[in-house]
C-alpha cells in the first residue's frame, strides 16, 4: 500500500542526492512523512562519493549540534535541581553559626580526614581540596580559638611538580606564611610518571599541637558512631 505522500517520492530522492538528511527532507517537503516511509523510498539509492561525503558531514554536524543542545538542557536541569536542594536545606543555615554545631562538624571532618591518636598525637589533617583545608582552619579558630599563627603545614607532592609553586598556592589558601611550611621531598613512587590530573596541587597537611582537642573531636565523633 502506497503512502498518501507517494507523489513526493521523486522530490525526496532528489533532495537525498543533494545531501539532505531525513529531517531536512521532511521539513523541505512540508509533510509529516514517517522516517520508515522515507527509508523505504530511498532504499537502494546509490549516491556518488561526493554525495555520500556531503551527507556524512551533514549527519556528523547535526549530531554535534544535538549533543551541544542536550548538554545545555542537561546543564540547566542540573542547575535548577541544585537550586531546589539549596532551597530545601536553607533552614539549616542558622544552625551552622552555632558553636556547638560547628564543633560537631569539625569532629566529623576530623574523623574522615584527620590523623588519629595514638598513632599521631596532636592535630593533623590533610587534603588535596582547598575548600576542606579552608573550612578546617576556620572551624579550629571558631571552636577552639586556634589562630593561623599556631599552624604549620607540609605538602605531599609528585615528582614532576614544583614544590615552590605549590607552597605559594597553599600559602594563599591557608594564610599560613611560607616560612611555616616544612620542607618535604616528592613521593618517590611518582618518579618518571606524569601527573595526569590538571589541577592537582598535592596534599596540604595542617599540623598543630593539641592532643586534648584531638581526643575531644574523636569522642564527639564516636558518640554519633
Amino acid at each position: 500500500m502506497y503512502s498518501r505522500y507517494y507523489t513526493l517520492k521523486s522530490k525526496a530522492v532528489t533532495l537525498r542526492k543533494a545531501g539532505k538528511t531525513y529531517g531536512e527532507i521532511k521539513r523541505m517537503l512540508g509533510r509529516p512523512i514517517a522516517k520508515s516511509t522515507l527509508s523505504h523510498w530511498l532504499r537502494g539509492l546509490i549516491l556518488t562519493k561526493i554525495q555520500q561525503k556531503k551527507l556524512e558531514r551533514k549527519v556528523a554536524s547535526n549530531v554535534r549540534k544535538a549533543q551541544v543542545k542536550a548538554w545545555a538542557v542537561s546543564k540547566e536541569k542540573r542547575k535548577q535541581y541544585l537550586k531546589s536542594l539549596i532551597a530545601r536545606n536553607k533552614y539549616l543555615l542558622p544552625f551552622t553559626r552555632k558553636q556547638d554545631v560547628a564543633r560537631i562538624a569539625l569532629a566529623m571532618l576530623y574523623l574522615g580526614e584527620g590523623a588519629k591518636w595514638p598513632s599521631h598525637p596532636g592535630l593533623y589533617l590533610g587534603s588535596s581540596d582547598p575548600e576542606i583545608i579552608r573550612i578546617y582552619i576556620k572551624l579550629l579558630r571558631k571552636c577552639y580559638g586556634i589562630p593561623v599563627e599556631r599552624l604549620r603545614a607540609r605538602i605531599s607532592y609528585r615528582a614532576d611538580q614544583d614544590v615552590s609553586k605549590l607552597t605559594a598556592f597553599w600559602s594563599r589558601v591557608t594564610n599560613i606564611p611560607r616560612n611555616h611550611f616544612y620542607k618535604t621531598k616528592p613521593d618517590s613512587r611518582t618518579i618518571g610518571k606524569k601527573t595526569m590530573k590538571k589541577n592537582y596541587r598535592g596534599v596540604c597537611q595542617i599540623t598543630c599541637a593539641g592532643t586534648e582537642i584531638q581526643l575531644q573531636l574523636d569522642i564527639i565523633a564516636r558518640m554519633f558512631l
